[in-house]
């Protein structure tokens, strides 16, 4: 509950202190912000009758002084502007001005200026500046994340920009927690040095006053990582229920759009999935694919029986009693069509893109040796139509990150099985992906095969079989949340920033990935989490990643690295 609570209590401090009639007015990052932690009904019993956008209301001239405005903005110049054109010529009667993070004295004094008419009531900095998807799991739904890829020479003013934004964003969790981290980084990863420097210098130096808590117990510990270190993870299909959503159909900001799906009522069109408001979501987020199905006959069972219950009216208690449930009627009803609407569309692509057979190709290549068989399971899937091009495209990805090193020929020839199968495929983004997060550039041990204690243990899962051959794989965070909890991340790789040294087994670690998590990463997170290691770990990056995401970052990056003179 930990990061959902901590943005729902600053909600509910910005909105039950202003008695009577509301207007929210929000950006459009912090609308994602309240969105994911706080339901229209709820904001309604808080008195808010209307929720704006800060942009649109700027263009409204029309008088509303019954109402109070609540004002929940990020500080940046754009809405400093915006604030003082409409402090200009107040609409409302009352300005309650809400900052997601901290304000520069300047900004202060623009707004000290702007506010002839004296309507502001007060200016507050709640530290909410992040979307807390889940208890343990948050991101900065940053746009422009194919940065993270680039040089610094490219766009010096972009990626400075993009640098910003996650400092803040990791402020505003370590002043939420009120804690101040010991930080550390991955070594081969430059953005994720400069990110590390940067979030010192602000914590240590600039407003070191800000953070000191005065705290006696250990610090907790922020590792700032690179996605390119685990590009695999990104890559694969997914087979647990909230992960493969994402992967096959796309949740934003805890919404699934489903308006391209067939037939579907209108109040399906988008649907809502919160491990806090749905119980049968909450339960089974993180089960495979297989079990869901048992999982949801089941609830259509149950909902049956209630439904044959309520056909059996007949006196007037029957009927009051009916009345008095029917609400949570509806929100069952609602609650099992969308479930059974998405695991039919899931199931749909399933089967339509032949996915059970590639993933099982997907595992293999990630999870273990045997470059002759995988080439040969590679090839008969490029030849097969009835697979996709951008599954084409990923098989080939995940082939060349494993056996880059070992048989160049035959990727030669994988190469030009793709580009001459999947006209789509976009000419050297292969080599350009090994170029990013090839073996030359990772740290961590991704395929358990440079430290022996790694090898041993795949040898031992090796003998034991999996239990799952479509779940077999698990992301390099896990290896990395092993070495945390033993105390064994070793600081050549992972070293410290500045003279701030870890005392002793931190209790907190936040792990922040630049370029985005993956909902396969949350689950291992949650279930660490449920372990009994004694630590408790939060996951943040600047995106939520599935492949078309991933994909589409690595095109994007390798279009301005091809146009840009300055690549050496």
């Amino acid at each position: 509950m930990v990061l959902v609570s901590a943005v729902r209590d600053y909600i509910n401090r910005m909105l039950q202190d202003i008695s009577g009639m509301k207007v929210l007015i929000l950006d459009s990052q912090t609308v994602s912000i309240v969105s994911v932690v706080y339901s229209q009904s709820e904001l309604l019993q808080k008195e808010v009758f209307l929720v704006e956008l800060v942009d649109s209301i700027s263009k409204s001239k029309e008088p509303m002084s019954h109402l109070k405005a609540v004002y929940f903005l990020r500080p940046t110049s754009e809405n400093i502007q915006h604030m003082r054109r409409q402090l200009a010529s107040p609409r409302f009667g009352e300005y309650h001005l809400f900052f997601s993070n901290m304000l520069k004295d300047t900004q202060l004094h623009v707004l000290a200026d702007s506010d002839e008419h004296e309507v502001v009531q007060q200016v507050q900095e709640f530290y909410a500046d992040f979307v807390a998807s889940d208890p343990f799991h948050f991101t900065l739904n940053m746009a422009s994340n194919h940065m993270y890829m680039l040089p610094a020479a490219i766009d010096p003013s972009g990626l400075q920009h993009f640098c910003d934004r996650v400092v803040d964003g990791i402020a505003a969790i370590f002043l939420a927690l009120k804690r101040r981290p010991i930080i550390r980084y991955q070594r081969t990863s430059d953005i994720a040095k400069r990110i590390a420097q940067e979030t010192t210098k602000l914590m240590y130096q600039q407003e070191s006053g800000l953070f000191d808590f005065r705290r006696t117990e250990i610090s907790p510990l922020l590792l700032i990582i690179d996605r390119r270190d685990d590009p695999v993870t990104p890559l694969l299909n997914q087979w647990t229920y909230q992960a493969m959503l994402h992967e096959l159909i796309g949740i934003q900001d805890n919404k699934v759009d489903l308006r391209n799906i067939g037939k579907i009522s209108k109040d399906q069109q988008e649907v809502v999935l919160s491990s806090e408001q749905d119980v049968f979501f909450k339960t089974n987020m993180y089960e495979n694919f297989g079990d869901i199905g048992m999982n949801i006959k089941r609830m259509v069972d149950e909902f049956q029986q209630v439904a044959k219950s309520n056909q059996s009216i007949q006196t007037i208690e029957d009927m009051a009693k009916f009345v008095d449930n029917y609400p949570e009627y509806r929100k069952m009803h609602g609650n099992v069509s969308k479930h059974v609407t998405l695991v039919t569309e899931m199931s749909r692509i399933v089967e339509e893109r032949k996915l059970m057979l590639v993933s099982q190709t997907e595992q293999e290549l990630a999870c273990n040796g045997g470059q002759g068989a995988a080439f040969e399971a590679v090839t008969n899937l490029l030849n097969n139509e009835s697979v996709s091009d951008i599954d084409r495209l990923r098989l080939v990805m995940l082939y060349a990150l494993r056996y880059e090193k070992e048989s160049p020929v035959q990727l030669m020839q994988l190469f030009n099985k793709l580009a001459s199968r999947s006209p789509k495929y976009k000419a050297g983004l292969v080599q350009f992906l090994l170029k990013q997060a090839g073996v030359n550039k990772r740290t961590g041990d991704l395929y358990g095969n440079r430290d022996l204690l790694n090898i041993a243990r795949n040898m031992a899962r090796g003998l034991k079989g999996v239990e799952n051959v479509y779940t077999q794989h698990q992301p390099l965070l896990f290896q990395t949340m092993e070495s945390i909890t033993k105390g064994r991340l070793r600081d050549v790789d992972y070293p410290y920033i500045g003279n701030h040294f870890q005392q002793g087994r931190p209790q907190e670690v936040v792990i922040f990935i630049v370029g985005g998590t993956t909902y396969e990463e949350s689950r291992s997170i949650a279930l660490q989490n449920a372990s009994v290691s004694g630590i408790r770990f939060i996951l943040g990056g600047s995106v939520i990643l599935n492949s078309k995401r991933f994909l589409k970052d690595l095109e994007e990056a390798q279009r301005i690295a091809r146009t840009s003179t300055s690549v050496v």
